[in-house]
């Protein structure tokens, strides 16, 4: 048998999981759905009739929330589907170094610089995003980066100003 002191345990998350199922006939326009393993913001769907032998199907047609890939599924209305939990947290930006990445700032004052801009976020050009700072830190306002997590990934969806507390 073992010492009371040779147990290791690995670390895991807090158990909250990044899907939950829902009826696909229970989704919405504008809701979100996992479409090819991607998480999607539904765009578009229609319903068919039930056939001789079968389901009503319904035809969920998604834009990747990370991409703007367009991804298609069609399922019975009756089956479940997997919708994605999407946060979204808002961070103050205070720098975009050379290589693309952003440094931010929480509401807690902890700063990360691990999210890159991307083409999905708005503005997605380098040169406008600098602009933006210099212009912003001359009135006196801020920055503020709303960053989207989904499914593990994050991204920074979209800058805004705002006043500077």
């Amino acid at each position: 048998m073992a010492d009371a002191g040779d147990h290791e345990f690995e670390t895991t998350q807090s158990g909250a999981s990044e899907t939950i199922p829902m009826q696909c006939s229970a989704l919405r326009k504008n809701g979100f759905v996992v479409l090819k393993g991607r998480p999607c913001k539904i765009v578009e769907m229609s319903t068919s009739k039930t056939g001789k032998h079968g389901h009503a199907k319904v035809h969920l047609v998604g834009l990747d929330i990370f991409t703007g890939k367009k991804c298609e599924d069609i399922c019975p209305s009756t089956h479940n589907m997997q919708v994605p939990n999407v946060s979204r947290k808002e961070f103050e930006v205070i720098d975009l170094s050379e290589d693309g990445f952003f440094t931010l700032m929480a509401e807690d004052g902890d700063t990360r610089d691990d999210l890159k801009l991307t083409e999905s976020c708005s503005p997605n050009a380098p040169d406008a995003v600098r602009e933006l700072l210099s212009a912003v830190e001359a009135s006196g306002e801020r920055v503020v980066a709303t960053v989207w997590k989904a499914l593990g990934e994050e991204l920074v969806k979209e800058l805004k100003t705002g006043k500077a507390n």
